[in-house]
Protein backbone atom coordinates (compact mmCIF):
# COMPACT_ATOMS: atom_id res chain seq x y z
CA UNK A 1 0.00 0.00 0.00
CA UNK A 2 1.23 3.59 -1.11
CA UNK A 3 1.52 6.04 2.04
CA UNK A 4 3.17 9.54 2.72
CA UNK A 5 4.90 10.15 6.31
CA UNK A 6 6.53 13.13 6.83
CA UNK A 7 10.13 12.95 8.09
CA UNK A 8 12.85 15.61 10.16
CA UNK A 9 15.21 16.05 7.18
CA UNK A 10 18.04 14.58 9.01
CA UNK A 11 16.42 11.36 9.57
CA UNK A 12 15.15 11.19 6.34
CA UNK A 13 19.17 11.70 5.10
CA UNK A 14 20.15 9.21 7.91
CA UNK A 15 17.62 6.58 6.85
CA UNK A 16 18.66 7.13 3.18
CA UNK A 17 22.08 6.51 3.88
CA UNK A 18 21.79 3.14 5.86
CA UNK A 19 19.70 1.97 3.47
CA UNK A 20 22.56 2.59 0.76
CA UNK A 21 25.26 1.10 2.58
CA UNK A 22 23.14 -1.35 3.47
CA UNK A 23 22.04 -2.45 0.08
CA UNK A 24 18.75 -1.66 0.11
CA UNK A 25 16.08 0.41 -0.86
CA UNK A 26 14.91 3.20 1.41
CA UNK A 27 11.07 1.35 1.38
CA UNK A 28 12.41 -1.73 2.53
CA UNK A 29 14.40 -0.40 5.31
CA UNK A 30 11.38 1.82 6.33
CA UNK A 31 9.45 -1.64 6.94
CA UNK A 32 11.71 -3.48 8.28
CA UNK A 33 11.87 -0.84 10.80
CA UNK A 34 7.98 -0.55 11.25
CA UNK A 35 8.23 -4.60 11.18
CA UNK A 36 10.25 -4.20 14.08
CA UNK A 37 8.98 -1.52 16.00
CA UNK A 38 5.19 -2.95 15.64
CA UNK A 39 6.96 -6.67 17.60
CA UNK A 40 8.87 -4.21 20.27
CA UNK A 41 7.74 -2.84 23.28
CA UNK A 42 4.82 -0.44 22.93
CA UNK A 43 5.82 3.22 23.04
CA UNK A 44 2.37 3.93 24.75
CA UNK A 45 3.71 2.46 28.16
CA UNK A 46 1.43 0.06 28.61
CA UNK A 47 1.51 -3.07 30.45
CA UNK A 48 4.56 -4.41 28.05
CA UNK A 49 6.58 -1.41 29.53
CA UNK A 50 10.13 -2.66 30.55
CA UNK A 51 11.99 -1.27 33.41
CA UNK A 52 14.99 0.27 33.52
CA UNK A 53 18.19 -1.47 35.17
CA UNK A 54 19.29 0.43 38.59
CA UNK A 55 21.85 2.68 39.23
CA UNK A 56 25.31 1.80 40.01
CA UNK A 57 26.96 2.59 43.52
CA UNK A 58 30.70 3.29 43.02
CA UNK A 59 33.23 4.22 46.01
CA UNK A 60 33.62 7.46 46.28
CA UNK A 61 36.79 8.85 45.38
CA UNK A 62 37.45 11.20 48.37
CA UNK A 63 37.90 14.28 45.52
CA UNK A 64 35.91 17.41 46.06
CA UNK A 65 34.74 18.53 43.29
CA UNK A 66 34.36 22.57 43.07
CA UNK A 67 31.22 24.29 42.69
CA UNK A 68 31.38 26.31 39.54
CA UNK A 69 28.79 29.19 38.42
CA UNK A 70 27.00 29.38 34.58
CA UNK A 71 29.26 32.14 33.68
CA UNK A 72 32.24 30.08 34.92
CA UNK A 73 31.19 26.45 33.28
CA UNK A 74 30.21 28.97 29.94
CA UNK A 75 34.24 30.67 29.86
CA UNK A 76 35.73 26.60 30.30
CA UNK A 77 33.17 25.90 27.31
CA UNK A 78 34.50 28.72 25.40
CA UNK A 79 38.12 27.47 26.03
CA UNK A 80 38.04 24.14 25.08
CA UNK A 81 35.90 25.45 21.38
CA UNK A 82 38.88 27.86 21.06
CA UNK A 83 41.45 24.67 21.48
CA UNK A 84 39.48 22.63 19.25
CA UNK A 85 39.36 25.19 16.65
CA UNK A 86 42.88 26.50 16.63
CA UNK A 87 44.07 23.17 16.86
CA UNK A 88 46.37 23.56 19.64
CA UNK A 89 45.26 20.92 22.71
CA UNK A 90 45.42 21.69 26.14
Amino acid sequence: MRTTIDLPNDLFRQAKAKAALGGMKLKDLITLYVEQGLRGPSPTGSSERQRSELPVARKTTGRIIQALSNSEIQRILDEEEEEVSSGWPG
